[in-house]
């Protein structure tokens, strides 16, 4: 089955409206309403929480996270994405330790 994806409207905390494209997951009619783009970020803060979390136990000299996040919708709530129909996970973290 082949996902597909649809211009829809967010809301930012400021009240800006931005279209964003969003990836429809499941079988069931969306509704297009704007929806909060916090259905987003709050799932960004706690993911970036997580991995600062590791990070202090693992305790690197330098370390960098890098990740994409593609926007699904399902069940009318904006959902964030980070694994791509092929399974793929889209996280990359480099830890360095010196001698």
């Amino acid at each position: 089955m082949e996902l597909q994806s649809r211009i829809i409207s967010v809301e930012l905390s400021d009240g800006t409206n931005v279209r964003v494209e969003a990836t429809l997951i499941g079988d069931r009619k969306i509704n297009f309403q704007t929806r909060p783009f916090n259905e987003v970020t709050v799932a960004i803060e706690s993911l970036t929480k997580e991995i600062a979390e590791t990070l202090q136990k693992v305790k690197p000299d330098k370390a960098s996270v890098k990740f994409g996040i593609e926007i699904g919708m399902e069940a009318g709530r904006l959902t964030p994405l980070l694994v791509k129909g092929t399974s793929t996970a889209n996280l990359e973290i480099t830890l360095e330790w010196s001698n």
